[in-house]
């Protein structure tokens, strides 16, 4: 019997099998933010030990950093936490890339973009998200933060191998039809908690298909699934992505690597756990509508009445809808927006600006509609300058801000206000997630885009 891809590297970083126990599994990357690695570091100092192999760790501030300028913070918890992020990469010799620093950024856009996450690596990251670096063809996995102690101290991490699962999506994506899309529906028609226990690999021609950073938004997604893990196979748009970034490797080291990554894909006699299909031609431009990121309907559809759900759903549902203030059966094109949020690490990539700006050209901004437009790192802001999307943005009306994680969670100064509307291309529509009280209704960047030119939720393909 082949293997699967989660299963090749898996089994490549095995240190041992503890009998009727976890995997000691070793670590080659561990990315650190400013939330949880406090106590990681306080760990260390209880018990006398240093980090093990620093060179293989990156930290960098994210959550808690400003996007409105970045002098200061002026949450005072916040501003300790990045303080003492960075005193203690100091202490511990950990590579830090500082906020205002060239190389600042989102940890889940940074780490791709610049290399650092490559094909066959093990990555972790006390954030949920860090499933996203799956999508260059690894295991990449949220840990808890004495977790981050363990792979600070030893390289290693105790984890339960999870099953495997494949998800494929065939055909073509019908035009308007975004990564973003392609995720909230798979979590619409499994849950969100359909791939609990699994890692997941995305696979068929729609992912094939895919630019690097589309699968990298369907990676992000993967933990609102409920999956630890979702991974991509590599392939030549995995290697033109990284090829010639900073820290890819070069000349004969590239050739080398790339031999090996070239190997890293499912065998085609491999067998999953569980195989779900999908086709490519049934999903449109999607939107939630509840407090979950599976809780969505097509852009032009309507909320499920209470005939369509079963008995013990229509307490969740009339409970969410309350939050969100619809109602069962409604449709949602047209309902009035009062902010629009653009990035997150789910969408705060040079495309997803590309694609913001492909609709807000030669239109102007809803004066009803307050707008972040926020990158995921300094290098994407450099890019949108130099390819001239910036003013695309200023002539149109927007403001083009600093990078942060800014409106995806409720961290930092860009909080809606509670009963505001937001459409957002951030990954989840917690109740009180993006401040206490707002409403948030996840979609693309083309969704969000249309949307914030005539200032209520319009259906992206009427502006194409």
């Amino acid at each position: 019997m082949g293997k699967t891809l989660f299963d090749k590297i898996w089994d490549a970083h095995v240190v041992q099998n503890v009998a009727d126990g976890p995997t000691q599994l070793y670590i080659d990357r561990l990315y650190m933010h400013e939330v949880t690695s406090p106590q990681a570091f306080d760990t260390l100092r209880e018990k006398g030990v240093s980090v093990l192999r620093p060179q293989q760790i990156v930290a960098m501030p994210d959550h808690n950093t400003p996007s409105d300028q970045q002098e200061c913070i002026p949450d005072a918890v916040g501003r300790k936490q990045v303080e003492t992020l960075k005193r203690n990469c100091e202490e511990f010799g950990i590579r830090h890339f500082d906020m205002f620093s060239r190389d600042n950024g989102i940890i889940h856009v940074v780490g791709p973009e610049k290399a650092l996450s490559l094909p066959g690596m093990t990555i972790v990251c006390g954030d949920s998200h860090t499933s996203t670096h799956g999508a260059v063809g690894a295991i990449a996995m949220g840990i808890g933060t004495s977790e981050v102690a363990q792979v600070l101290a030893s390289q290693c991490i105790l984890q339960q191998k999870p099953r495997t699962m494949r998800i494929n999506i065939e055909g073509t994506l019908p035009q308007g039809t975004t990564a973003k899309d392609v995720a909230l529906y798979i979590m619409a028609q499994m849950t969100t908690s359909g791939a609990t226990g699994y890692a997941v690999e995305y696979a068929g021609s729609v992912v094939r298909s895919m630019s690097m950073e589309g699968r990298l938004t369907l990676s992000n997604l993967s933990i609102e699934m409920g999956s630890r893990a979702g991974l991509i196979a590599p392939d030549e748009v995995t290697f033109e992505y990284l090829r010639g970034r900073e820290y890819a490797p070069e000349g004969d080291a590239w050739d080398r690597a790339e031999e090996q990554w070239r190997q890293l894909r499912s065998d085609d006699d491999a067998v999953f756990d569980k195989e779900v299909s999908f086709r490519g031609e049934d999903i449109a431009p999607r939107i939630t509508y509840g407090t979950n990121p599976g809780a969505g309907i097509a852009v032009d559809g309507q909320i499920p009445t209470l005939e369509e759900v079963s008995g013990e759903q229509r307490p969740q549902l009339l409970s969410q809808l309350d939050y969100m203030q619809f109602r069962p059966g409604q449709r949602l094109q047209g309902t009035p927006v009062d902010y629009v949020f653009l990035g997150a690490c789910t969408n705060g990539r040079i495309e997803d600006f590309r694609a913001f700006a492909s609709i807000v050209r030669g239109r102007r901004k809803a004066a009803n509609v307050v707008a972040w437009l926020v990158p995921g790192s300094w290098q994407v802001r450099r890019q949108i300058v130099a390819e001239g999307i910036d003013k695309i943005l200023a002539e149109a009306g927007f403001e083009l801000r600093l990078p942060s994680c800014s409106a995806c969670l409720a961290m930092n100064a860009d909080k809606v206000p509670a009963g505001k509307l937001c459409l957002s291309t951030s990954n989840r529509n917690f109740v009180g997630r993006q401040g206490p009280g707002a409403r948030t209704i996840l979609a693309s960047p083309l969704t969000v885009a249309a949307s914030a030119v005539t200032g209520v939720i319009t259906d992206p393909r009427e502006m194409l």
